[in-house]
């Protein structure tokens, strides 16, 4: 008895398609459900070869059977949207042009690829352009920018693409203080260390260690309040803040007392801190 293909909600129209009409896909962690037709929209893409060309069986799976594809999943649903209507709509001030280009060349869409490409002006040409990727770092403090970078000394990173931008991490701790306040206070571990701030930000500073489940879908440009770092050090926050160019400006704490027991003298202390990181 043949088991039902997992990879699809329902059998394709035409008996030589070994493919379903609806296809579900993993992109790089990221699930897309879309019709056959628009993956094989583009003759000579990559989707339309791995869909028409291949055998279903060929091709990668995850564990539910969905076809996997080990790109990225966030910048996945532009190349989608472009084979669906062959036309390019980003959100304003995006910022990840660049990356979105090299995924249009990977999934060979020569087309998505001009559209992506930087547009030449009489002042300026290809090598001249400073930076490809992004239209908000041709502002007039680009000159600046790229004076500290050339200041810079020998293996520091270069100021050159950095954003200016505020980075608030905070944490709630305790710790119970017995009758000698001093030698007797006893710290818990931190349960978790929030970020706030814009989400690009975010993610350039803490990279792999920034969980982003509670809030997977926010946009590069937008702020966000509901990430957390997958470690629990704040020194370790700390220092990839400042390697990252941010420093400290600002810092605040809010706290409350109880007795731990009704018998003893000791109490214990909860407080909410956060700190303030600022790069220019």
């Amino acid at each position: 008895m043949a088991l039902a293909d997992p990879a699809g909600c329902a059998k394709g129209g035409e008996d030589n398609n070994p493919f379903p009409d609806i296809i579900e896909l993993n992109v790089g962690g990221q699930v897309y459900i879309t019709r056959h037709p628009t993956l094989v929209s583009v003759p000579g893409s990559l989707l339309w070869e791995m869909f028409t060309q291949k055998n279903a069986r060929s091709l990668a799976r995850d564990s539910k059977g969905r076809f996997f594809v080990d790109r990225d999943g966030f910048l996945f649903r532009y190349i989608l949207d472009y084979m669906r209507d062959r036309q390019l709509v980003l959100p304003e001030h995006f910022p990840e042009r660049g990356r979105l280009q090299r995924e249009a060349e990977y999934f060979v869409l020569p087309e998505l690829v001009k559209l992506l490409a930087p547009k030449l002006s009489e002042q300026n040409s290809l090598g001249d352009d400073p930076c490809q990727s992004d239209p908000e770092e041709l502002s007039p403090g680009g000159d600046a920018a790229r004076g500290l970078a050339s200041a810079a000394p020998p293996g520091a990173a270069p100021a050159e693409g950095r954003r200016a931008g505020f980075i608030t991490i905070g944490y709630r701790g305790s710790y119970t203080l017995g009758r000698d306040s001093q030698t007797d206070a006893k710290f818990r571990r931190v349960a978790r260390i929030m970020v706030c701030g814009k989400t690009s930000l975010a993610k350039e500073v803490f990279g792999d260690t920034l969980n982003e489940s509670r809030d997977p879908d926010r946009p590069p440009e937008r702020y966000t309040s509901r990430y957390y770092l997958k470690f629990t050090f704040l020194e370790q926050a700390f220092d990839k803040l400042a390697d990252a160019g941010f420093h400290m400006v600002a810092c605040n704490s809010t706290g409350t007392c109880a007795f731990a027991h009704e018998q003893t003298d000791d109490r214990i202390w909860t407080s909410y801190t956060e700190y303030v990181f600022y790069r220019e």
